[in-house]
């Protein structure tokens, strides 16, 4: 007789306060770890020193191939671009001499607004910074210990609670990969 078969006949016969309080759970099985295998010293040696040796030979193909500037395929214009050249060059007609120096004007003017409003926002911070330093020092000359406590950083100023997910929640219809991987790096002799 199970034991779980057992308890619930038990249960049934009392009053049904003690069914409240009992609970099982199913059993957990295990079994002991397997002993790893004790390899031949010179089977791992032999296993070091191909290591040793791949990776002397990449390094001396490194140093063969680091003169090399390696192309960069970015900047290659396709084919089909070149090709197409006529139908996509815009036909623009040449701007007149007004219209130049109207630009001009333009962008000189623009210079000028923004050089203008940089040199406000510094005219600006400047006051604040030196009104700021004026008030520390008129409370320096009132109570040392209130200006020390006016030059600590309050961390309470911006609190930061961060709470969110522990994990990302899945996603739906995602067929995960079987675990293949495809390198695609370029090979460049």
């Amino acid at each position: 007789m199970s034991l779980v078969s057992v308890l619930s006949r038990l249960t049934l016969q009392s009053s049904g306060v003690a069914s409240r309080f009992l609970h099982t759970t199913p059993v957990l099985c295990a079994e002991p770890l397997k002993k790893k295998k004790k390899l031949d010293p010179q089977i791992i040696k032999q296993r070091e020193d191909r290591k040793k040796k791949k990776i002397e030979k990449q390094i001396r193909r490194l140093e063969k191939n680091a003169r090399q500037l390696k192309p960069v395929e970015e900047l290659e214009v396709p084919l089909e671009l070149i090709d197409n050249k006529a139908q996509r060059e815009r036909k623009l007609t040449p701007l007149g001499a007004a219209q130049l120096e109207q630009r001009a004007l333009l962008k000189k003017q623009w210079a000028h607004y923004k050089h203008e409003e940089k040199v406000a926002d510094f005219q600006i911070i400047d006051r604040l910074v030196q009104s700021q330093n004026k008030a520390l020092e008129e409370l320096r000359l009132e109570s040392e210990e209130l200006y020390q406590a006016a030059i600590q950083v309050d961390l309470k100023l911006l609190p930061v609670y961060v709470k969110g997910p522990v994990a990302t929640p899945p996603i739906k219809d995602y067929v995960s990969p079987d675990g293949d991987y495809i390198h695609q790096a370029m090979k460049w002799e």
